[in-house]
């Protein structure tokens, strides 16, 4: 078991360029300290240098840094596009485990706004509309209905506001760390 009956973990997932980490970010905003971001990108890419495939060491990193911080009584964020074959296993079990309230998103954005989106980005240069199509996989959702799916049609502050209530986030004190 992991994390307390106070703590909660939220799980944001979809296709580049879906808003993840801006939500992620606009939780983070609103609630203050005692919010745990743990990015995949991050990990994945920055920490580690690898590519995603099944199998891969951020798998772990991200369960076991999502568990630290849960266990040091933060709230924690994780996003990424974590593709539900390579994730899911991972996620499922840190879901059950966690002792809190645990709540997944699943942010559904179709190709064409993907594109759209990923063009306003800095890395839009390093990654082209292949490299996107390759990535894309439309309604990735994990098994057994783990996620509220979120449409295009939400705005930033919309989902952000969303996800505090539903969470009960914006009833919850911040956390002085």
């Amino acid at each position: 078991m992991v994390g307390t009956e106070g703590t909660r973990l939220v799980v944001l997932r979809g296709n580049s360029a879906s808003g993840k980490s801006s939500v992620a970010a606009g939780l983070r905003e609103r609630f203050g300290r005692g919010l745990a971001l743990v990015g995949q990108d991050n990990l994945r890419r920055v920490v580690l240098r690898e590519h995603d495939r099944p199998g891969a060491a951020n798998i772990g990193l991200i369960d076991l840094t999502a568990r630290y911080a849960l266990d040091a009584g933060y709230h924690v964020v994780i996003e990424g596009i974590l593709y539900a074959d390579h994730y899911g296993d991972m996620l499922a079990q840190l879901c059950a485990d966690h002792r809190g309230r645990t709540h997944g998103y699943y942010l559904d954005v179709p190709f064409a706004e993907t594109l759209a989106r990923h063009a306003a980005k800095p890395i839009a240069d390093e990654v082209d509309e292949t490299q996107l199509r390759d990535w894309y996989r439309e309604r990735d959702l994990l098994p057994g209905g783990l996620e509220t799916v979120i449409g295009a049609d939400s705005a930033l502050h919309e989902t952000v506001a969303r996800i505090m209530s539903d969470t009960g986030l914006d009833r919850l004190p911040i956390l002085d760390r």
